[in-house]
């Protein structure tokens, strides 16, 4: 059985979740707007990673016996000046997500809850990926910045990037 605490915890955490695809759907249509079509993708296709981030945590409440509650998603920023700022927030907001999957892994630790350690090893894994990919892509940017064509190829990679299924969905019944 959860604690209290852990359980109220992972409902933040999937509103954050929620929050966090809510805030990559906002950067794929500014791209989109400014025809930055392999931006839009990328953003499209995290909005769709948190999105499932949101429900590995639904299902893991499920198979906890534990009932999910969804709250109100806050409002996000619309408009970005350019790709490089959007993945400047993107690693700020990475970095946020991190200390709070942090967070849960210290309250399961402290409960002796090995079940849920477990299932946030991925999580803790996942964020070092999503900090890293950020980064990325903030040097890829920094490198080809006042470019039009290495910005224009740069776009164009983007746009070939495609969705895959968490693995713990992938495995899920």
């Amino acid at each position: 059985m959860l604690s209290q605490k852990l359980h109220e915890a992972i409902n933040q955490q999937i509103n954050a979740e929620l929050w966090s695809a809510y805030l990559y759907l906002s950067m794929s249509m500014d791209a989109e707007a400014k025809g930055l079509k392999g931006v839009a993708n990328w953003f499209f296709i995290q909005f769709k990673e948190e999105q499932d981030h949101a429900r590995i945590f639904m299902n893991y409440l499920a198979s906890r016996d534990a009932k999910v509650v969804l709250a109100p998603i806050e409002g996000v920023r619309n408009e970005w000046a350019s790709a490089l700022d959007m993945f400047r927030d993107t690693l700020e907001h990475e970095k946020k997500v991190t200390a709070m999957i942090n967070n849960l892994a210290h309250i399961a630790s402290e409960d002796h809850d090995f079940a849920s350690n477990n299932m946030l090893i991925w999580f803790i894994n996942e964020q070092v990926e999503e900090e890293e990919n950020a980064r990325g892509m903030i040097q890829a940017y920094e490198a080809v910045e006042g470019n039009k064509f290495g910005s224009y190829m740069l776009d164009k990679e983007l746009a070939a990037r495609v969705y895959n299924v968490p693995s713990p969905l992938a495995t899920a019944k």
